[in-house]
């Protein structure tokens, strides 16, 4: 089991409950706590260069504000310095967050290795996660499988940007032009074209509007 774990999250009492577990049912030896992502990142610069790196980083996606000063203020930006600095570094996240067009991303782009669903299980989650990513394999929280098909937990935000502009009436040439004047690409209408038609068979959708009733009905846009 992993020996020196550091968590990031901005309740306190949220840690302790988190701290209290892992030492109970998982017996890990070491766990820091930081209240914010910057001295979450100290931390982890501090011991990897004393050569005693942490070896899990568990940390929530959103941070609130306050009167401390932050140059790191999401957990997402916390993930990406704490790779740069420690490539190998296992990352668990674990936030209230259930969209899985928001969480598909972290695994993709981010690479972590599990994310956890905060509710009324997500401590016996966060234990599972914890040995599942520690025998080197991935977790999500059930719920977020249950809740949506596979497919909608493979769509993307530039899918979802392209469907909310079809369902407000603009054409593919229209989403085009509005995707080229905000610098964002691809862009072409070609490619829109394209996105559509992948969707329209991954959901099995006869025309745009059977797609976009099928996906308002799934609450995506």
């Amino acid at each position: 089991m992993f020996k020196k774990v550091l968590l990031a999250e901005d309740f306190q009492d949220t840690n302790l409950g988190i701290v209290d577990t892992l030492k109970t049912k998982l017996h890990i030896q070491e766990i820091r706590e930081e209240l914010y992502c910057d001295k979450a990142l100290n931390r982890l610069k501090g011991a990897h260069s004393n050569n005693s790196p942490f070896e899990l980083l568990i940390t929530d996606l959103h941070f609130k504000e306050d009167h401390v000063e932050r140059k790191i203020t999401s957990g997402v930006e916390l993930i990406r310095a704490a790779r740069k600095l420690q490539p190998n570094l296992k990352v668990i996240v674990n936030s209230m967050e259930d969209n899985p067009v928001k969480i598909n991303p972290l695994f993709k782009e981010e690479n972590i290795d599990a994310y956890v669903c905060k509710g009324r299980h997500s401590l016996e989650e966060l234990v599972k996660a914890i040995q599942e990513v520690y025998h080197n394999r991935t977790y999500y929280s059930p719920q977020i499988n249950l809740n949506v098909s596979n497919n909608v937990f493979e769509l993307d935000q530039f899918d979802l940007d392209i469907l909310k502009d079809l369902a407000n009436g603009l054409t593919k040439k229209e989403i085009s032009e509005k995707l080229k004047s905000q610098n964002i690409s691809p862009n072409s209408e070609s490619t829109i074209d394209k996105k559509v038609s992948r969707l329209f068979d991954e959901f099995g959708a006869k025309n745009t509007n059977h797609l976009i009733a099928k996906l308002i009905k799934l609450g995506k846009i």
